[in-house]
């Protein structure tokens, strides 16, 4: 969402009122303490920052493997974006301690100009459930050692497992302290990314609070546009030390939301594409191919490059929970106007496409796993003025036929846009008897903790299919930031006034930014929120703030008095 489009948002809302390194070690649901930092003795010396500036990363831990990645710099003149120069090869190994004495798995990769000098490979053939350590080697430099884990076995029933989820991640706007935090943990088994790891703007736009300062200018100078613009932006988010830090300690699972191509993204075009910047489909194509190069992520199932932008996907995790991700710019339709809001209903009109609907619905149906947890780019829950019963919207429908069913949006870029599709979902989750459905949710730069009503209308005498958590926004700016109150004084009776409208909705924090841990076990799914303190504080510290859960079979959730220990 646009500053514009966010603080329309808003003012409605005021109008309407790892334990082991060895193998075969529990990562999962107790994960290592073991310091990420340390170097490892090898024959080869530690890289000093001349051929791995970009760090090392992690992503989409299967049981047996997971996804390794990297930037070479073979000569200084070769930084992200360039376009020439020559082929080289960079070895990669997987060892059971972080000293390499016991290496499992290693190889060789070849990158070049054509791939940005990103090295990205699929390391297979590990144990499940397992803490690995990895590098890579170039010109006999080692990279900093990083630390993964696999998942599960399919089979197992671990007794949790812990989650860091983070969303909205603008270095214009702040420090990225909540990376910081994260890393420091030691109990977590995966960084859950749910879109707007970077942002597409230029130097002035977009940036800290009422007057968009730049905390630090983006590089290039210039919204991003060709594919340079992406590498070259991918490469300077990836020199953040707290990214850095971050990704070197835990595997991430990401999708992307709308800003790592353009602001309101949909299938065919977007807000922030103009004519003068060329075909959309184009840009859009060279956004996710520099993605496809930075990111420890597989697309259509694979860690190879170019062999399509499929995003969405399932990871499990035992018999305890499978997360699936979700794509919901590619095969969107356009978002209506405040003028045609009416059209939110039209059954014509899709967030998530047919064959990513079909898909979705087929996950959720499965039996040998407890939880079914979405990775949710944008909100699913009615955010709507006034929620009327079905009965009542239809009635006043026969005389004006412009009321939406679900009520009046305050956001039609998210769910609320796309009614029939959630409606669709909802229906299927309760005729199907699905149980232990949780959304997670970024985009909004907000916390928030809502039931999902059937019809919002009559919530709380109506059914529930399932919850939402959202977490706030690492950087972007929300509501104090824009409007420039101190935190926790307008914004209060916006909240409020949400939570009057919309009953299903039980937690809202519009002003803080930070990051949120979830942890889960057989009994109950638990989401903690922290908060960070000034975005342009380097040195922000960070505190727990409010827990929300929902109990196994109940499809609501509660407040808790505490963070998991």
């Amino acid at each position: 969402m646009t500053d514009i489009d966010r603080r329309q948002f808003l003012a409605a809302g005021a109008a309407s009122a790892a334990v082991a390194a060895s193998a075969g070690s529990a990562a999962w649901g107790l994960a290592g303490t073991a310091n990420a930092s340390a170097s490892a003795d090898s024959a080869e010396a530690t890289d000093d920052g001349v051929y791995f500036r970009h760090g090392v990363a992690s992503g989409d831990p299967l049981p047996h493997g997971v996804v390794l990645w990297t930037r070479v710099t073979p000569a200084p003149r070769l930084t992200p974006g360039t376009t020439s120069g020559p082929a080289v090869k960079v070895r990669w190994e997987v060892a059971t301690d972080r000293r390499f004495e016991h290496v499992v798995r290693d190889g060789t990769a070849t990158t070049s100009p054509r791939r940005d000098y990103t090295v990205k490979v699929d390391a297979g053939g590990l144990r499940p459930d397992t803490v690995y350590w990895y590098r890579f080697v170039f010109h006999s430099r080692r990279s900093p050692v990083g630390r993964t884990t696999t998942a599960p076995g399919s089979l197992s029933t671990p007794h949790n497992i812990r989650l860091g989820v983070v969303s909205c991640s603008n270095l214009q706007a702040g420090y990225f302290s909540a990376y910081r935090h994260l890393a420091r943990r030691d109990d977590l088994d995966a960084v859950v990314h749910l879109g707007d790891y970077l942002y597409e703007y230029g130097p002035g736009e977009y940036g800290y609070g009422q007057s968009n300062k730049d905390i630090r200018a983006h590089v290039p100078a210039h919204e991003m546009v060709s594919l340079a613009d992406y590498r070259r932006r991918h490469g300077q988010y990836k020199r953040d030390p707290d990214l850095r830090s971050l990704h070197a300690r835990l595997p991430f699972i990401c999708t992307w939301d709308d800003h790592e191509t353009t602001n309101d993204a949909y299938r065919r075009g977007a807000e922030n594409h103009q004519p003068d910047e060329g075909d959309y489909l184009a840009r859009r194509a060279r956004a996710y191919r520099a993605y496809d190069e930075w990111m420890p992520t597989r697309l259509d199932g694979t860690s190879r490059l170019g062999d399509g932008s499929r995003i969405y996907r399932s990871l499990r995790f035992g018999r305890l929970a499978e997360l699936s991700m979700l794509d919901l710019r590619t095969y969107r339709s356009r978002q209506v106007t405040q003028t045609d809001l009416g059209s939110v209903d039209d059954p014509g009109r899709s967030i998530t496409g047919d064959n990513q609907m079909t898909w979705l619905k087929h996950r959720l149906l499965e039996r040998s796993v407890q939880w079914k947890v979405v990775g949710n780019p944008v909100m699913i829950a009615p955010l709507v003025f006034p929620p009327l019963p079905n009965e009542l919207t239809g009635a006043v429908n026969d005389v004006t036929g412009l009321l939406p069913r679900d009520g009046v949006p305050y956001n039609v870029d998210q769910w609320d846009g796309y009614t029939a599709d959630r409606h669709e979902l909802f229906r299927h989750l309760l005729d199907r008897g699905v149980q232990d459905t949780v959304f997670l949710t970024g985009d909004i730069h907000s916390a928030w903790a809502a039931d999902l009503p059937v019809n919002a209308g009559t919530y709380p005498l109506s059914r529930s299919v399932g919850t939402e958590f959202i977490c706030t926004s690492v950087t972007s700016n929300n509501l104090d930031d824009i409007t420039g109150s101190p935190p926790r004084t307008t914004s209060v009776a916006v909240e409020e006034a949400i939570k009057a409208d919309n009953r299903h909705i039980k937690y809202v924090n519009l002003d803080d930014h930070g990051y949120s841990v979830v942890d889960v076990t057989p009994s109950r799914l638990q989401m903690d929120y922290y908060v960070i303190g000034d975005r342009a504080d380097r040195d922000a510290r960070s505190r727990w703030t409010q827990s929300w859960a929902t109990a196994a079979g109940t499809q609501r959730v509660h407040r808790v008095d505490g963070p998991v220990g």
